[in-house]
């Protein structure tokens, strides 16, 4: 069995970031979203990967090499321009092959894993395996419609009036059989090989499209306040670790992770909250589902509920609060401007001013 990463996409929904950085390398933890996703294909015992790349194809290659951190062999795609999701199947099929695959789109998270998905579907060998989650707005994803079995009867690309609330999640199992698929379909109305409607073909033609509800955590992280969820939730499970220098004048609260050469001086961090390698810490307040990266600087100024990319810095600034902060980015405080009231009053007026 082999799996295709989908990791091209302009992350739009991300943007300043993603102008000068792929979104699936924005991290999470400390570490990019990306790496999540081949570390949990890994686990499953996949070891051959494809990823898909479009124009943020340098930095992606940069950061996963030839896959070997992560247990995997990586095998690049170049999607010159983003055509849907079953464009990259079909690009990908020389690599494919007529082998089993799991498609997995980068900026997604899942937590646990999908290991028993894998071994469901490779015990079954339905022609499609879907994993899907309930969510509050269904119009924002594809949406599946099943059976009393739990077999998929038909699907909805982002429908205006959606017919249920259980929708696509950004793992999807499939045969060969998914190749005619693809080759099939035609462009959607707005110019892409949709995978729905190459899921559809195949429930057309009586092909077995089954699907498993997850009941855990899953997330695409595809904006920042996602992210910031996501970021969230994976800080829940970090343990308390210093790897660094933490003063007597300084304050650990809970899981705090201090990576090696920190330096945390007259500070108070509350957890779960991780401070990366090199990082000066000085005067300031940490609050709980921070991450900062490495080798930033921040004195005597408070945050929480962040993330902060490598390289930043944030000196006497009161105070920040669910934020993400890119790379080498520099917060400062404005100058202050006097205040003042500038009134004109009537004849007996009564006037209260909270200054």
């Amino acid at each position: 069995m082999k799996a295709l990463v989908l990791a091209g996409g302009s992350g739009t929904r991300l943007r300043p970031i993603t102008h000068t950085s792929a979104k699936q390398l924005v991290p999470v933890a400390n570490k990019p979203v990306l790496f999540y996703g081949l570390e949990a294909i890994a686990d499953c015992g996949i070891e051959d990967v494809g990823i898909v790349v479009g124009d943020t194809a340098a930095e992606i290659m940069a950061a996963v090499g030839d896959g070997s951190a992560h247990g995997v062999r990586v095998t690049y795609i170049r999607q010159e321009q983003p055509l849907g999701l079953a464009h990259a199947v079909l690009i990908a099929r020389d690599f494919l092959g007529d082998e089993d695959f799991v498609m997995y789109l980068g900026d997604n998270f899942i937590v646990g894993g999908i290991g028993d998905h894998v071994a469901a579907f490779r015990a079954h060998r339905p022609a499609a395996q879907l994993l899907l989650t309930r969510v509050p707005n269904p119009s924002d994803f594809g949406v599946a419609e099943l059976d009393a079995r739990g077999r998929v009867t038909g699907l909805q690309e982002k429908p205006a009036v959606p017919r249920g609330d259980l929708v696509l999640v950004g793992v999807y199992l499939f045969s060969a059989a998914v190749h005619d698929a693809v080759r099939a379909i035609k462009p959607s109305g707005r110019g892409e090989l949709e995978i729905t409607d190459a899921i559809q073909w195949l429930i057309d033609r009586g092909m077995d499209v089954e699907s498993t509800v997850i009941d855990g955590y899953w997330k695409d992280t595809g904006n920042v306040t996602d992210m910031l969820e996501v970021n969230r939730s994976v800080l829940e499970t970090v343990e308390r670790g210093v790897h660094g220098d933490v003063d007597a004048a300084s304050e650990l609260v809970g899981r705090v992770s201090v990576g090696a050469g920190a330096r945390i001086t007259g500070s108070r961090i509350v957890g779960p909250a991780m401070i990366g390698p090199g990082t000066v810490v000085d005067g300031c307040y940490v609050g709980p589902f921070t991450s900062i990266g490495a080798d930033c600087v921040l004195r005597d100024s408070e945050i929480e509920f962040s993330i902060v990319l490598p390289g930043s810095s944030i000196l006497g600034v009161r105070r920040i609060e669910a934020s993400l902060i890119g790379r080498k980015v520099e917060v400062t405080p404005g100058q202050r401007t006097p205040a003042a009231h500038r009134l004109v009053l009537g004849d007996h007026s009564k006037v209260q001013i909270s200054s």
